[in-house]
């Protein structure tokens, strides 16, 4: 499998972005993540450059929470309607991405915002691909029922 590196740098990016919440620090992440790949040559070998590179973000997160400072919440109130509730789903919705376990929300980051094939989940996890397959269905269904939409697909 030959893999454009370029078509990936958005994705890692957007995967660095959504576990540290901020812009400067997923991208110094996700250029961090391309210079470690490229510095090593002899990781590229072995056809598994996208789970390398999902390898290397991770641990770059990770490291970095445990180099971080709790910060301070902002105390600005909202004003308007719409956003009083599309705030109070974005809430619902991470009070239940939350409850979910870190590798679960992982797993579901991976698939659907950085649309990660399932057999690449397997093997960052060294599971199945079935078992990756029915932990998102189960995961899923978790997640449906937090937040109260039997209906979503």
């Amino acid at each position: 499998m030959s893999l454009d590196l370029k078509e990936q740098y958005d994705k890692i990016y957007r995967y660095c972005y959504l576990r540290v919440r901020s812009r400067e620090i997923a991208e110094d992440l996700t250029q961090e993540t391309f210079l470690r790949y490229i510095e090593h040559p002899q990781y590229h070998s072995g056809g598994k450059t996208l789970q390398l590179l999902y390898t290397i973000a991770g641990n770059l997160c990770s490291d970095e929470f445990r180099r971080r400072k709790p910060e301070e919440l902002d105390d600005e109130p909202l004003s308007d309607v719409n956003v009083e509730k599309t705030v109070l789903e974005s809430y619902a919705l991470k009070d239940a991405l939350q409850s979910l376990s870190a590798e679960d929300r992982e797993i579901i980051l991976l698939r659907y915002i950085n649309e990660v094939p399932v057999n690449v989940i397997a093997d960052l996890y060294n599971i199945s691909r079935f078992a990756v397959n029915r932990r998102i269905k189960a995961i899923l269904s978790y997640l449906r029922k937090e937040l109260g939409k039997e209906e979503l697909q």
